[in-house]
């Protein structure tokens, strides 16, 4: 496994450029199954899930090409597997989301029972249901879903609780079903805002995407489409954060500030200086971080997937913070690893205590997810000393060249094979 060697102690200065949106990019790539036609997506991120779900779209029997390597070129002319098997399914609980597509395309599909990180129970039920309110006949075994329908038909689904994954599957089922559907409680994501341009233009009827009632009208084809993948604002405001926690100052390229009001509005309660601008973010530390408390909520509340990061910039922080995580459990194991570095946290239920300032010395750690690996590599910005992270195979998921594009901003970073 590689690692990550971090020396502390590095301003961080100059342009950092956004890739793709990782959980955009792979919804869009499912989509592709819905339509026999050649569908370009552009703005790709070289990530390891999109890795994994080239293999998976490829083992469902579609042709699909990487040109200039962030351009993926996608063809379903012929379907020639209905099945998600578990050695590719288990390293990244997103591919769940041709669930949808192969059933409303070609009326069955199994898929096996998602992975991903260690961040606490994500169930597909709420999937499950919508499914069935669809029409299909689903069956759970041998840890994989079995889902059948001669042709899916529009009906009205209530999520019990907002899911991302779950508003795009049943959204994207939905574009081939017959008759109306309406997704109440849907996720308000701009991933699924992104997700419904993408299938618009692909000949869907879709209105209400971004808010919490979406209606999908089904219509009996899909053609192909060109399209381009939205940036990735947890990328975004990972370097946010990672240039605030330095002191730093940063301009972030190819960026959309409107979908990091939350951790935009929560760095300036911090004491960061933010500007904003068409495409566009810059970050300049104000040289005193202030404790400020912080709640994850779904759209376009504090997103979770930057809960790790912004624990580890309170640790820097005169005063004390509290964190309270609302939507995973088991989403703090990153606490433990900062503590290895010198952090004073302490774990109440969904709430961590984080008082600052503490002094941060480099350590030997282990990365526990996607967001963990993170929250890490921005602790060790600041670090005294030489901080080694294992298991960096995590943020390889989700996050294109990370040490390439630090180091080009000045920090001490390299990757150990």
């Amino acid at each position: 496994m590689d690692k990550l060697r971090i020396r502390g102690g590095n301003r961080l200065e100059g342009q950092v450029h956004i890739s793709g949106a990782k959980n955009s990019a792979l919804p869009a790539m499912a989509a592709a199954l819905l339509t026999a036609g050649e569908v370009v997506l552009e703005n790709i991120p070289l990530v390891n899930d999109i890795y994994t779900t080239r293999r998976l779209l490829r083992e469902l029997g579609v042709a699909v090409e990487f040109d200039d390597g962030h351009t993926a070129r996608l063809c379903a002319e012929k379907i020639l597997s209905h099945e998600a098997p578990y050695d590719l399914v288990k390293t990244m609980r997103a591919s769940v989301l041709v669930l949808g597509p192969l059933l409303a395309r070609t009326g069955r599909a199994r898929v096996s029972l998602p992975g991903g990180c260690a961040i606490g129970a994500r169930p597909i039920n709420l999937h499950i249901k919508g499914f069935e309110k669809l029409g299909a006949v689903i069956r759970t075994e041998h840890g994989y879903v079995e889902a059948a329908a001669e042709r899916l038909t529009g009906a009205e689904i209530v999520f019990d609780k907002i899911t991302v994954t779950g508003t795009e599957n049943l959204m994207m089922a939905a574009a081939l079903a017959g008759g109306k559907t309406i997704l109440q409680n849907a996720a308000c994501e701009p991933e699924v805002v992104d997700l419904s341009d993408m299938l618009t233009k692909m000949g869907a009827k879709i209105e209400g995407a971004g808010t919490p009632l979406i209606t999908i009208e089904g219509v009996p084809e899909l053609k192909g489409t060109t399209h381009r993948v939205i940036p990735d604002r947890i990328e975004a405001g990972t370097f946010l954060v990672a240039g605030a926690i330095t002191n730093g100052s940063l301009e972030i390229i190819n960026s959309n500030p409107s979908h990091l009001g939350g951790v935009v509005e929560k760095l300036r309660d911090a004491g960061a200086i933010i500007e904003t601008g068409a495409g566009r973010l810059a970050v300049r530390g104000n040289g005193h971080l202030k404790a400020t408390d912080v709640i994850t909520r779904e759209y376009p509340g504090f997103a979770t997937d930057m809960q790790a990061q912004f624990m580890a910039l309170m640790t820097q922080a005169e005063g004390t913070s509290v964190i309270t995580e609302n939507i995973f459990e088991n989403r703090f194991m990153h606490a433990s690893e900062l503590m290895r570095m010198g952090a004073n946290i302490r774990i109440d239920g969904a709430h961590a205590i984080v008082t600052g300032k503490a002094r941060l010395s480099g350590a030997t750690v282990i990365a526990s997810d996607l967001r963990a690996s993170a929250s890490l590599v921005v602790a060790a910005l600041v670090a005294e000393g030489t901080t080694v992270i294992d298991r960096v195979y995590h943020l390889d998921r989700g996050y294109e060249k990370i040490e390439e594009k630090l180091r080009t901003v000045g920090a001490q970073i390299e990757r150990l094979k």
